[in-house]
Order: structure tokens, then sequence, then C-alpha cells
């Protein structure tokens, strides 16, 4: 079968921005705008994620442009690496596709005192342990237990309601996105189907590409920033990868479901039915966002988890508590998400829906929704690569509420499916392969290793290097993987 590829016009604008203009299908009512190098622009023409960008413009109430970072590739709807804002007030949409079955899929950071030269006698030990504690693969239960009461208050509350139980600190909420809250989350939105799927998965990682790694500080880039953030070379650091479970899976199956007829009814015609949107001030609109946010608070509470196992292992194979190994957490931010922000458009100041798909948050220094810690270098940026070779810590940059209503990549961005990658992988080891890279990998399946297997991700040095030159996100520090838990 011959790949599709696009077509369609992508005009250079600078080294590192590429048009599709809005004369390029009726019904667009912006340009389509994708940040890309040259190299990474071979990958994307050979992909349909162009046309997906290009539909997106078409969205009532979409401001400024349809947006696409380097990591895009092709979604549901929205391409992975999507970003559009809506206004309300000029008869924006709200779009489930724009957020992503996974809802506040997303990443967090975890520093310590130890050194590599320290861990590397019990590396091992300290994976295996990592693995037997934190639950991976697809539909695995965890050792934590909500009943459907305490699960709606975790929706409500986030990980702050974990605070009491012994299961998160003060400090960890401050260095949480939104302070992990979601504020207006209905949990009486979410189906009890969905509550069904999420009693027992809070506190699981799961499967696909979703990971707990061991880092090590390879470099430092930026070295106010990282002492800010208070990174140094040679750290050993934990970085969690997970969102929002089956819970948040069927809270955006049901709203597709519940969307389908809503467009006609008020007359919003889509180039593809996977656009399904509702304008977000109606009845269906308000709908979805308040499950959203409800499951988006439950996917911090489950981050806030994995955390906890995390620091239980390192503390039972280092014979130290986790506060004395100084785990603390860096930060934790979303990138499957849709939040109500404000944003400079023109000269004039106004609130519009930010739907960051396969995207992240990247507030410059000086913004009053980044902890006062880092509130003088700006918002930490967490960008995972593959599992072989790096990813990177990069803070938000002016640029960035400049071009991109404050966004940046969220990773390398896939350049194989997954049945590409687990073909390419046969007759292969890609445990041995990594082991002889340094890293030592466990995963609940060989294909779960095949279908993530390095080769199946763009180069993540490549990704940030155009959000660097772009202004979204300065470099801060490359982290090299050591361990690697997978589903």
């Amino acid at each position: 079968m011959t790949k599709p590829v696009f077509h369609g016009p992508l005009e250079r604008v600078d080294d590192c921005l590429w048009r599709i203009p809005r004369s390029y299908k009726p019904g667009m009512r912006v340009d389509g705008l994708i940040f890309a190098s040259d190299v990474l622009m071979e990958h994307i023409r050979g992909d349909q994620a162009p046309e997906q960008v290009a539909n997106v413009a078409t969205l009532p109430g979409i401001q400024v442009a349809s947006l696409a970072m380097p990591d895009i590739h092709w979604g549901y709807g929205f391409t992975i690496g999507g970003v559009c804002a809506t206004d309300p007030e000029r008869d924006g949409v709200i779009s489930p596709g724009g957020v992503g079955y996974d809802i506040n899929c997303g990443v967090r950071l975890v520093r310590s005192t130890i050194r590599e030269e320290e861990l590397k006698p019990q590396l091992v030990q300290l994976v295996d342990e990592l693995f037997a504690t934190v639950p991976a693969g697809a539909g695995r239960s965890g050792p934590f237990r909500f009943n459907r009461s305490e699960l709606k208050t975790l929706m409500a509350r986030g990980p702050s309601a974990l605070v009491e139980r012994g299961l998160a600190t003060n400090e960890d909420i401050e260095m949480t996105e939104a302070e992990g809250c979601l504020e207006g989350a209905e949990p009486d939105r979410v189906s009890q189907k969905a509550l069904a799927r999420g009693v027992n998965q809070c506190g699981t990682l799961g499967s696909g590409n979703h990971f707990l790694e061991v880092q090590v500080v390879e470099e430092v880039v930026d070295g106010d920033a990282a002492a800010a953030l208070g990174l140094f070379t040679g750290q050993v650091c934990v970085m969690i990868h997970s969102g929002s479970r089956g819970l948040g899976y069927q809270v955006c199956d049901d709203a597709l479901r519940a969307l389908r007829g809503v467009p006609g009814k008020y007359g919003i015609v889509l180039p593809d039915r996977q656009l399904a949107c509702a304008p977000a001030d109606s009845p269906e609109g308000r709908a979805y966002i308040g499950a959203m946010r409800a499951a988006a608070n439950y996917a911090w509470c489950n981050r806030q988890l994995l955390m906890q196992l995390a620091r239980q292992a390192f503390s039972k194979v280092l014979g130290s508590s986790w506060q004395d190994l100084g785990m603390e957490l860096v930060y934790d931010v979303a990138h499957n998400i849709a939040k109500f922000e404000e944003h400079m458009i023109g000269d004039e100041s106004r609130r519009v829906w930010v739907h960051r798909k396969g995207a992240t948050r990247a507030f410059p220094a000086g913004h009053p929704e980044i902890p006062e810690r880092y509130r003088g270098v700006g918002q930490p940026v967490l960008i995972p690569g593959d599992m072989g070779r790096a990813s990177w810590v990069l803070v938000g940059q002016p640029g960035s509420m400049r071009r991109t209503f404050g966004t940046t990549c969220h990773g390398a961005g896939r350049r194989m499916s997954r049945t590409q990658a687990v073909r390419h992988a046969q007759g292969r080891q890609i445990d041995r392969e990594l082991l002889a890279r340094g890293v030592v990998a466990r995963s609940r399946s060989r294909r779960g290793l095949a279908e993530e297997q390095p080769d199946a991700y763009k180069d993540v040095n490549d990704v940030v290097d155009v959000v660097d030159s772009a202004g979204l996100s300065r470099k801060v520090a490359r982290m090299r993987p050591v361990g690697v838990i997978k589903g």
C-alpha cells in the first residue's frame, strides 16, 4: 500500500516556519502554520498531518492560525502536535479531537541528589524494583483503591486531595501545572462506564508510549536556568509519562458519541467528522468541558501516585527516605488539554480556548501562573525523546506568547507507525540493543518495546532545535536514559 503524502502548498516563512495558505482549501478561516526544519519537513511532507492542520483552520472562532509543532504526526481529527485557539465570543468551538483520547497525558520530572556513579552499582536492582512496584501495561490495576465518591473528589480537586492521605506534599502541588487542578471540573458529567474504568487505575502507567525512566543529566546548556530548576550534570532524575488512563479515554469516547450530530445542529460544516465540536458556550460544549476538566484532574492524581511509587522503590533499594535522597518534583506539564487562557490577539487581550494536543504550555519568565521559584527563568518544559537517545528540559520564552499562544512541542514525534515499528524489529532483541547503549529496559511485552524502539521516533534533538531557534522555548539540559519501565 502506498503511504499517503501531502500534496498541498507548504510555503517557507522563515528558517523554522512553513505556511499552508488559507486559499488552499474552501472553508479555511486562517492559515496553517507548521514549525519545522528542512530535515523534519522531509518527514512531514510524507504524512497527511498537514492536511489535518488545514482542516483545523476551518473551525468556527479559530484565531490567528492553525498551528503545528515540529513533532507533528497524524492523529484523530487534529494532528498530534496541533494547537489552536478559539474565541467563544466569536462563535468559537470546543473540540475533543483537539485534546485527544488520553486527556491530560503529560510528563513530570523528579530530581534527586544522587549522582550517576553512586547509582551505577545498583541500577539493575533499582530498575527491577521499579518494574515490580510501578504497575505497567494495558488494563493493569495498582495498589491504590478509591470508591466512586473518593474518585469524584480526586476529579474535583486533583492531587491536593492526596495531601491529607500522605500521598502528596504541598510542594508537589505547587510544582504542578495549574497546581494540578482545573477549576470548573464537573465529575457528575463523567459517565458510570468511565468511573468504572478509573476506580483501580489511578497510580498505573499504562501502555503504548507511556513510560517511567531513570535519567542522568548529561549536559547543561543554560547554567542559570538549570540552577533554578535544581539540575546539575551527572544528576539522577526520574521522568514519568502517563495520563488519565481508561477514565480519560472513555470521557473522550462518550463526548465524540454525544457530539456526532451537534455540528449540524449549529450549522457548522466540517471537512472531517473527527473534528466533531460544539460552540464552547453551548450546553453540549459545557458538558464536555466539565468532564474533560475532571479527567485532567484525575490524570494529575495518576502521575502524583506514580511518583510516590517511584520514590518508594528508590528508598527501598538505596536504603534512605525519598526526602533524604532529595527526590523533589521539578515540574509536571500537561500536553493533551484545552484551557481557557488570556492571550494578546493583535492589540487586544482576549480569553480563548487553547487546544493543545501533543503540545506543551511554555509560558515565559514573569508569567503569574509560573511557580515563584521559576518565575525568573520561565516555566519548565519537559520534552521526552526516545528510550535510546535523550530527553530535554527547556524553559518557556516570550516568543511562545507572540507566536503560539504560549505553546511548544511535547516530544520527539513518531516517524513510524506502531505496525511499521514492529515489522522493523523482526529478528531483533530491542532490550539487548538498549543495554548495549547503557539502558536497562523492562517491559510487559516484547511488542511494547518493538513499537517504542528508538528508530520509531524522530531525533528529539532536531525537534528541540526548532523550538529553541523559533524562540518558543530555550534549551536548559539534555537528559540521557539509563533505565526504562514500559507497559
